[in-house]
């Protein structure tokens, strides 16, 4: 497997924010303390998640202008790869309010947005699977793709502003940029941002290949028992 520059880049970005997020300096923040340190995996997780989810929504548009199945196979493995960093970011979200409120999970529009619009792109693999002409669920699931990511952005950054919420950047409550976070944690921020979307499109484009591969292998079964 060839490692091309930003793979590299990748890894090394990874390595930096494990290594100096749990072992560099962090700020003593009322209430947050240690916990901060999330800030380098679970807003990191967030945001990688919704790139992801939306190169799926470019890909469906695509398929449905020009339907390829290359189109749709690039829209359910970035869809495969953005429903693992929303798990992530709900485990490591979880993770931080059992430290700074006290459970893990409380009744709030942000957390339960962001359930929601899990369970809501669960549905658009299980509706993936539940069709079996290829084109037929090619069609279907982009159609579907398309409403799901235009319900997940009202109930992850529209919603949650509009009513009180805990999470910080909502409700009121401050967002991170209005903290005190000093030039320690911009410095392993943004490097783990860069680093955990560039690790979504690694995972993606592995995907990705091996479900052509498999389309390959199965279209020459199909020539072979035919003969």
């Amino acid at each position: 497997m060839k490692l091309s520059w930003w793979k590299l880049l990748c890894i090394a970005l990874l390595f930096y924010t494990v290594i100096m997020g749990f072992l560099g300096p962090v700020p003593r923040l009322a209430i947050l303390n240690e916990s901060i340190r999330n800030l380098y995996f679970h807003v990191p997780m967030w945001f990688g998640m919704v790139l992801i989810l939306g190169s799926s929504v470019f890909h469906s548009i695509g398929y449905l202008r020009t339907p390829l199945m290359s189109n749709d196979d690039k829209a359910v493995t970035a869809a495969h790869t953005g429903i693992l960093f929303g798990g992530l970011g709900l485990v490591t979200g979880m993770a931080w309010a059992r430290v700074t409120w006290g459970d893990w999970w409380v009744n709030d529009p942000k957390l339960n947005g962001a359930a929601i619009g899990m369970l809501i792109y669960c549905a658009y693999l299980v509706l993936r699977n539940s069709l079996e002409d290829e084109g037929q669920r090619a069609r279907i699931s982009a159609i579907y793709n398309i409403f799901a990511f235009a319900t997940l952005v009202p109930l992850l950054f529209i919603l949650p502003r509009l009513t009180d919420s805990l999470h910080p950047g909502n409700g009121g409550n401050p967002g991170f940029n209005q903290y005190d976070l000093d030039s320690d944690l911009r410095l392993v921020f943004y490097p783990a941002v860069i680093g955990w979307a560039l690790l979504g499109l690694w995972l993606t484009q592995l995907n990705a290949r091996l479900r052509r591969l498999e389309r390959i292998a199965e279209e020459k079964n199909e020539v072979v028992a035919s003969r």
